[in-house]
């Protein structure tokens, strides 16, 4: 028997490639998923909803079972980095092994889609550690780049997840791969989840953790009045270089296309989680 599975990280690539495989190939009974690890932004939540009605099907919610703060304990109150990702090995990636072990044990063969793009080729996906456990990556067999994935989410009319308006990727409100000026947006769009953040980086300080949740410095830091003017006007002047970059060398056919990169800086490549942000 075969099993068709997909995961949804909340993150524009994911949500495109769910409404191509509905498009291109529906002769497929895929079950979409999310991990879901108690700490996403509102705005994935609600731009799952609408994804389930874009697709017809309900995307199933995989729960880790055991919160943030319980992991912290059990890691020391040491917080993950971006060199030890344990909050997705342990949030992520494991409750999707368990899931699909109850059909790789039976003998089924798994295919799992992975929203990995034809212009990512510094990008792995998932390995795979079981025989039967299959990776496919559809975007970049069938050459579909990011102005491909603008095209399927316009179509659809899905368009992007309303985070993107302040925010360049999906994941848990206190991901360490957020800029300094998504702490400063998160501060003001989402401030009972900051002052969660903050809460959580006192107690590993408190218990001699190296990591702070952005690279050197605190939230307490981050959120000085000063320090916010300073953080609004370097992206401000970040954000003036790479207009003036994308005026030179932009296409004029797609002129009025917001990237996301672009807008935060963003190098695609750094690194960051597939299975979050995709």
């Amino acid at each position: 028997m075969e099993k068709h599975v997909l995961g949804i990280s909340g993150g524009k690539d994911s949500a495109a490639l769910a409404v191509y495989m509905r498009n291109h190939y529906p002769e497929l009974d895929i079950e979409y998923f999310f991990t879901d690890t108690g700490e996403e932004l509102p705005e994935v939540y609600e731009f799952l909803t609408k994804l389930e009605g874009a697709l017809g099907k309900p995307i199933t919610r995989l729960d880790p079972h055991r919160n943030f703060e319980f992991w912290l304990r059990e890691f020391n109150q040491f917080l993950p980095s971006p060199q030890t990702r344990w909050c997705t090995i342990k949030m992520k990636l494991e409750p999707f092994r368990n899931w699909v072990n109850q059909w790789l044990k039976a003998g089924d063969t798994v295919y799992s889609y992975v929203a990995i793009r034809a212009d990512e080729d510094y990008r792995e996906g998932y390995t795979s550690n079981h025989q039967n456990l299959k990776i496919k990556l559809p975007f970049r067999e069938d050459g579909i780049d990011k102005e491909g994935v603008f095209d399927i989410l316009d179509a659809s009319g899905l368009g992007l997840p309303k985070y993107y308006e302040w925010r360049s990727r999906s994941g848990c409100t206190f991901c360490f791969f957020q800029q300094k000026i998504e702490w400063v947006r998160l501060k003001e769009h989402h401030p009972e989840a900051f002052e969660n953040a903050k809460k959580l980086e006192k107690v590993a300080k408190d218990n001699d953790s190296p990591f702070t949740w952005s690279q050197g410095e605190s939230l307490e830091m981050l959120e000085k009045d000063e320090r916010i003017t300073q953080i609004k006007e370097d992206y401000a002047k970040r954000l003036a270089r790479n207009q003036a970059r994308k005026e030179k060398f932009s296409n004029p056919l797609r002129a009025n296309l917001v990237d996301i990169d672009d807008l935060y800086d963003c190098d695609e490549g750094n690194n960051s989680c597939n299975i979050c942000h995709k």
